[in-house]
C-alpha cells in the first residue's frame, strides 16, 4: 500500500480515515495537526507532528499527503493546507469512500474527499480541494468549483455551477440550473430555487440571501 499523510486531526479526519480504510489503497503513516494536540488519538492514529515536520516526511519517501481539515463556511485552513503541500511536491489524491458513487464521466480535481453514500454524477466537473460530503449528491453536469464543502445529505440538481470556496449546507436542495456565487454560504436545509450571488450568506425556503459573507 501507498504511505500517505494526513493534515489535520478533527472531527473530518475521522471520516478520512473511514474512507481510506473502505479502500484499502493507503496507509497512513501520520497525521499532522498543531503542535498542542501531538499525541492526540483519533481512530487508533496518534498526531504525531505539526507542519513544520512535513518535510522530513517528503524526504523519507513518503509522497503522498491529504487534507483531512474540514470547513463550515470558511475554507482558510483547508486551502492554506492544500496549498503548503502543493508548493512542497506532495501528490494530493481524491479519498473516496467505498460507499461514494463517482462517474467516470465526472471529472475530479485533486485531494477530492467524497463520503460514504456521495453521489457525483455523468458529466459533472468538481474542482481542486473539494469535500462531498456523507451522502451529498451531485447530479449530472454540476460545475463544482474549488475548495468547495457541498455538507452532509445536500443535493445539487443536474446542472447546478457553484463558485470558488463556497459552503453548501447539509440538506440544502439546489434546483437544476441554479448558480450559486464564489464565496458564499448556503445554509442548512436550504430550498434554493434562484440565482445566489458572490460572498453571500443565504438560507430559507426558498432560499434567500440574509447578508453579505465577511471573512
Amino acid at each position: 500500500m501507498k504511505k500517505i499523510i494526513l493534515l489535520g486531526g478533527g472531527g473530518h479526519c475521522k471520516s478520512v480515515i473511514d474512507a481510506i480504510e473502505s479502500v484499502n489503497e493507503y496507509e497512513i503513516a501520520a497525521i499532522i495537526d498543531k503542535a498542542e494536540n501531538i499525541g492526540r488519538d483519533v481512530c487508533g492514529y496518534k498526531i504525531e507532528a505539526c507542519d513544520e515536520k512535513l518535510g522530513e516526511y517528503l524526504a523519507a519517501g513518503i509522497k503522498y499527503c491529504f487534507i483531512a481539515i474540514g470547513s463550515v463556511g470558511n475554507p482558510e485552513a483547508r486551502i492554506k493546507a492544500f496549498n503548503l503541500a502543493c508548493d512542497m511536491g506532495f501528490i494530493l489524491p481524491g479519498i473516496v469512500h467505498a460507499a461514494a458513487v463517482v462517474s467516470p464521466r465526472a471529472k475530479t480535481g485533486r485531494a477530492l474527499f467524497a463520503g460514504a453514500g456521495a453521489v457525483i454524477n455523468s458529466g459533472a466537473a468538481v474542482g481542486d480541494n473539494c469535500i462531498i460530503n456523507t451522502g451529498a449528491i451531485i447530479e449530472h453536469d454540476c460545475v463544482i468549483g474549488d475548495n468547495v464543502h457541498v455538507a452532509t445529505g445536500a443535493v445539487l440538481s443536474g446542472g447546478v455551477s457553484v463558485g470558488a470556496n463556497s459552503h453548501i449546507g447539509s440538506g440544502a436542495c439546489v434546483k437544476q440550473y441554479v448558480k450559486i456565487g464564489a464565496g458564499t454560504i448556503i445554509g442548512s436545509g436550504a430550498n434554493v430555487v434562484g440565482d445566489i450571488g458572490d460572498n453571500a450568506v443565504a438560507y430559507g425556503n426558498p432560499c434567500k440571501i440574509a447578508r453579505k459573507n465577511v471573512r
